[in-house]
């Protein structure tokens, strides 16, 4: 067994974590470049974690120039185990309401313009994310959210689009009708594939903002509606949160899916022919399998 190090990166509007017992927030540097922020470490009911808000505090990163590497990297530096993302989304669901919150099971990936590996020339890995995030992360979510009376979705695709414009009317459309989407955000992606790459559990968590322009009833997305709901949202993420150490535990057992062992097979480059500068730079990361 492990020690359990929960790792929480926040969303819009969750720039912080309440309850926090020796709460400090530190700088970690990574060969990837700066991540988001510093990260606030501390226990909360006795299981460590670190939280990084994604964008920023004061919201200063646009979706696409969020260091995703670097921000994974450092929590994996933090000794973090486990991984849940918490990050504002539209629906395509009519079930799916403004204030609830889903399980992301799934993921269509249309962003175009990040940095989506940690691997390249010099050292190339391929892992599996038919299955992209963790299961047993995600059924703890589940329940902590429920207890917190929260209304939870268990399951959804999440389509992820680069931004930071909302959809067109016609794109809106097409991802729910066409592709079968029943949220959309802008974070997600490549955060979950740099968790699997660096054998890290991910459960992504969508807090429901707006219906995005599909809704005939609700318009285009409204940025002041979206910011208001966004308040509550936050206020529900940090109690979904605070109920997780409980079912967590203090002790981890290695991951029934597999996610901690995501790069048993993945390195293809042969030891003689891998570059050791990103091999430096992997140290963290893929340091078991390297």
């Amino acid at each position: 067994m492990t020690e359990t190090v929960l790792g929480v990166i926040g969303g819009s509007g969750v720039y912080d974590i309440d309850g926090l017992e020796d709460a400090n927030w530190v700088t970690q540097e990574s060969p990837w470049g700066a991540p988001s922020d510093a990260i606030l470490t501390g226990r909360l009911a006795g299981v460590k974690m670190a939280f990084l808000p994604r964008h920023g505090r004061g919201h200063t990163h646009s979706p696409t120039t969020v260091p995703y590497r670097a921000n994974i990297d450092a929590l994996k530096r933090l000794g973090v185990t486990d991984v849940i993302s918490v990050s504002a989304c539209g629906s395509f669901r009519e079930e799916m309401a403004p204030g609830d919150f889903v399980i992301v099971d799934q993921f269509i990936d249309r962003t175009f313009a990040r940095e989506k590996s940690f691997f390249g020339s010099g050292c190339v890995a391929h892992v599996s994310v038919a299955h992209p995030t963790c299961p047993r992360l995600g059924e703890a979510c589940l329940t902590a959210g429920k207890a917190a009376g929260i209304t939870m979705h268990d399951g959804g695709t999440y389509l992820a689009m680069e931004g930071p414009q909302f959809s067109t009317l016609a794109e809106s459309k097409m991802y729910r009708e066409v592709w079968g989407a029943d949220v959309i955000g802008m974070t997600n992606m490549p955060e979950a594939k740099l968790a699997r790459e660096a054998e890290l559990c991910y459960a992504s968590v969508a807090m429901i903002t707006d219906y995005d322009s599909w809704h005939p009833d609700h318009g285009e997305v409204d940025v002041t509606q979206i910011i208001a709901t966004l308040m509550g949202n936050a206020d529900k993420a940090r109690n979904l949160v605070a109920g997780l150490p409980d079912l967590l535990g203090t002790e981890r057992d290695p991951c029934p899916h597999g996610c901690d062992r995501a790069l048993e097979f993945a390195v293809l480059t042969q030891p003689d022919n891998r570059d050791a500068q990103l091999v430096a730079k992997l140290d963290a990361v893929a340091g078991r399998v390297l």
